[in-house]
């Protein structure tokens, strides 16, 4: 039943003139509502009220049914939803005419005995009610939920009250990054945290966020990546170490972009980049058996699988396969021809097979997949492969149900060649312009020269992982509030 918002502020001043606080200061000593679910089952207990078991329970009313001098309304917290219901001689002429002008939405707290209803449902018998924050405005739909997905992106608040989906959504994101830590401890690496106001930007050929810091008078970014940093802290003694924070690129926006997003990027110590294939296929596996309980997901009506080892697919071989392209033999008028188009000065060789990557390999790649051995001039603090050092680098993306959720390299240790490859990154071209080259970072260069062992990088994105575990259409469907274009 729809109540107007100037009913609802009737109600409000009406409280208030009776002297009562309609959003008072606490309500503590509660159980939730699982918690009463787990210790009492209704199928074992005859119908009827318990006098001597009582709860205090809060939540916000959802829905309202009237019948004679009973008030029945359901009462939800996060952990689920019960049946309460409020006599007149239990409560009293004056405590049931407010309960009476309760609304859908409002939040109460409540204390009351447990009770047994006629279909074997649990209950609780309201003796006293307070009332912990009137709603001034009609929620959504408690039975259908919001149907528009633009409101559902916005007003996030609202999507969460009325869908239960969507609060388990949220829940198992909470439990992600809870368990990625655990699992990172458990493995002995160190939770670090670097700048997210860097005066460059680096780790990440991305466009980033500019900004102003007013005392110092200078431009300011934020981050792109954290890799820099992290190894910065390898080079003063620590070896296996992580971060887990927000990311932000300056990028287009669609279902598997957001320009901030949550990354966890470490560094194996001793490792390169077949050792940083093998730690994280284990990795990856634990964290979503430790979510899901299992290493089986189902994602869009496709059955994925974390379990180990996971296939390691050369990029040159998979090109050669689906569309007979050597990209490390053929021109690249070849491979613009293949594209569809003609070849254009602003799509140098890295672009062109990144173009055919991203077309030809990537969507079909269903099962968790290392591609490796990628263009190098997208990894600018990334080691060449022996074998072809101009062109591919000792790098991977992992590939899973058609995207990108992964990724990792061999990081480079000598600083002549840092410093070279940083140079390089000024010629690098992005037709899309959605990348910038790498900026020269002496400070890092100079910070190498004090010595960076043997160690490879990798990032997870834990967006897109969220969405792939939790079966999501869009990244927008994992990401709390996600960034949305101005209405």
């Amino acid at each position: 039943m729809k109540v107007s918002e100037t009913e609802r502020r009737a109600k409000l001043d009406r409280l208030r003139g009776d002297g009562i606080d309609p959003y008072p200061r606490s309500f503590e000593a509660r159980t939730s509502i699982r918690e009463i679910r787990d210790r009492h089952d209704p199928a074992v207990l005859e119908e009827g009220e318990y006098e001597a078991i009582r709860y205090r329970l809060a939540g916000r009313i959802t829905t309202r049914r009237n019948h004679g001098k009973t008030i029945f309304l359901d009462l939800a917290d996060i952990s689920g939803s019960i049946e309460i219901y409020a006599r007149r001689e239990d409560l009293g002429e004056e405590d049931y005419r407010r309960f009476k002008e309760l609304n859908i939405g409002d939040f109460v707290g409540i204390e009351g005995i447990l009770a047994v209803t006629r279909r074997q449902l649990l209950a609780i018998n309201v003796k006293s009610c307070l009332l912990l924050a009137k709603a001034l405005r009609d929620p959504p739909d408690f039975v259908h939920g919001l149907s528009d997905p633009e409101t559902r992106y916005r007003r996030r608040e609202l999507d969460m009250m009325v869908s239960e989906e969507s609060r388990r959504v949220f829940l198992t994101r909470s439990k992600l990054l809870t368990t990625i830590r655990a699992e990172m401890s458990q493995r002995g690496f160190v939770e670090l945290e670097t700048p997210i106001l860097q005066a460059l930007f680096g780790g990440a050929t991305a466009r980033p966020f500019e900004t102003h810091h007013n005392a110092l008078d200078r431009r300011l970014y934020l981050r792109t990546a954290t890799e820099l940093y992290l190894k910065r802290a390898v080079i003063g003694g620590f070896e296996n170490v992580f971060e887990l924070g927000r990311i932000f690129r300056n990028e287009g926006i669609s279902t598997e972009h957001n320009p901030e997003f949550t990354m966890l990027e470490l560094m194996v110590s001793g490792a390169d980049y077949q050792g940083a294939m093998e730690f994280s296929e284990r990795l990856v596996s634990d964290v979503v058996r430790g979510v899901t309980g299992s290493t089986v997901v189902e994602y869009r009506g496709k059955t994925i699988d974390f379990a180990p080892p996971w296939r390691r697919l050369p990029l040159r071989e998979a090109l050669i396969d689906a569309v007979g392209l050597d990209i490390v033999e053929c021109g690249r008028e070849e491979m613009a021809a293949r594209l569809g188009g003609d070849l254009d000065g602003e799509s140098d060789w890295t672009v062109l097979v990144d173009k055919l990557q991203q077309r030809f390999v990537e969507p079909h790649l269903v099962q968790p997949t290392f591609l490796m051995e990628l263009p190098i001039r997208h990894w600018p603090a990334n080691r060449s492969t022996r074998q072809n050092p101009d062109l591919l680098g000792e790098v991977f993306d992992v590939i899973v149900g058609g995207m990108e959720v992964y990724s990792g390299g061999t990081e480079i240790c000598d600083p002549a060649e840092q410093r070279d490859r940083f140079v390089d990154q000024k010629n690098l071209s992005d037709p899309d312009g959605d990348m910038e080259p790498h900026p020269y970072d002496e400070e890092f260069v100079r910070a190498l020269e004090y010595g960076l062992p043997p160690v490879a990088g990798c990032g997870l994105g834990v967006d897109r992982l969220m969405t792939i575990i939790t079966d999501s259409s869009s990244l927008r469907d994992v990401v709390l509030f996600p960034t949305m274009r101005q209405q």
